[in-house]
């Protein structure tokens, strides 16, 4: 007669044996459904702009639809907890940029950004400008900081996610004040610059470009420390008397903590081909984006990364984000 803990032992190798087995299988069969992408930040930016170029390519490769999905507000929050808090299969996940990693060191978010997600991949990093309105009466960034330090609180500075961080540091490093000004989404930020509601913002080249080539907004520096071929006359930050200033934007994707390694490492496999692949890589590098396609441990190691330094940020400014 077999002994209960023997008959009970072997039934929990059976089970372990088999929860494999069909973790495995699942990884397999994965996706066999429509998959869900989330957007913390509303249509009309260049999350959306992008995302909407992964969707048709990564449908292709994994042979299920890939749906966007927008839950904007709260600088990022809503959508990011959407996702922290969904199912950890693989079938909801966030597209999301550089503030993720940043505001949490500026306000408190409802979130943990490395313990409550499995990054799966880095895709792309993405060129910053400083831009003004045309109306705005310094013409360069040099003028910008003059003026700001002879008119403390005047300029309105539009923001949307990092942008304000961005601003912050900018007019920290300078000892100078301006009266920052929070969006939802960046198209309404850049409507109000080009109208002259706002003096300043940042935005992505993707979107910038445009608008500077037809003068309907003025550059005043590129944010990241080297110039941008596609604006190679706007010097840079850190060429203007900010030499420690360098601020690399990107875009990523994240699943819920727990989602299988093996659904994780499909997904990124297949983003990395997505972004990579000649059709999109070519408009990405266009809009002075450049494709990565990071594998999830090396985006990890950047959240890290990104994490402390905006942190270290926070506790030498002083900054705060209002709740």
């Amino acid at each position: 007669m077999n002994h209960p803990r023997a008959v009970m032992a072997s039934l929990s190798v059976v089970l372990l044996l088999q929860a494999g087995v069909a973790g495995a299988q699942s990884a397999d069969n994965f996706p066999n459904k429509p998959v869900t992408i989330i957007a913390n930040v509303a249509a009309g930016g260049p999350t959306d702009i992008e995302a909407r170029l992964h969707i048709k390519k990564m449908t292709e490769f994994m042979g299920q639809p890939f749906l966007l999905d927008y839950k904007p507000g709260a600088a990022g929050a809503i959508g990011s907890s959407y996702v922290a808090k969904s199912k950890p299969d693989g079938y909801t996940i966030l597209i999301t940029s550089a503030s993720f990693t940043i505001l949490p060191a500026f306000m408190s978010q409802p979130f943990d950004v490395e313990k409550d997600f499995a990054p799966i991949s880095l895709i792309t990093q993405r060129t910053s400008v400083l831009v003004a309105s045309p109306t705005f009466a310094p013409k360069n960034f040099r003028e910008y900081i003059a003026y700001a330090r002879a008119n403390p609180g005047k300029i309105n500075f539009g923001w949307v996610g990092p942008s304000v961080v961005v601003g912050a540091w900018i007019h920290s490093s300078s000892g100078t004040k301006v009266t920052f000004v929070p969006y939802k989404g960046t198209s309404p930020v850049l409507t109000d610059v080009m109208a002259g509601r706002l003096d300043v913002s940042s935005a992505t080249m993707t979107l910038a470009l445009p608008l500077i080539k037809s003068g309907k907004v003025r550059p005043l520096a590129i944010l990241e420390d080297k110039r941008s071929p596609l604006l190679p006359d706007v010097p840079t930050v850190k060429e203007q008397g900010f030499p420690d200033f360098n601020y690399q934007a990107w875009l990523g994707y994240l699943a819920p903590a727990g989602t299988p390694p093996a659904i994780v490492s499909k997904l990124s496999q297949n983003f990395a081909r997505t972004v990579k692949s000649p059709e999109i890589a070519s408009v990405l590098e266009a809009e002075g984006n450049r494709p990565m396609g990071l594998s999830p441990e090396e985006f990890k190691q950047l959240i890290a990364t990104e994490t402390t330094r905006w942190r270290q940020l926070a506790r030498e400014t002083g900054f705060k984000l209002e709740e």
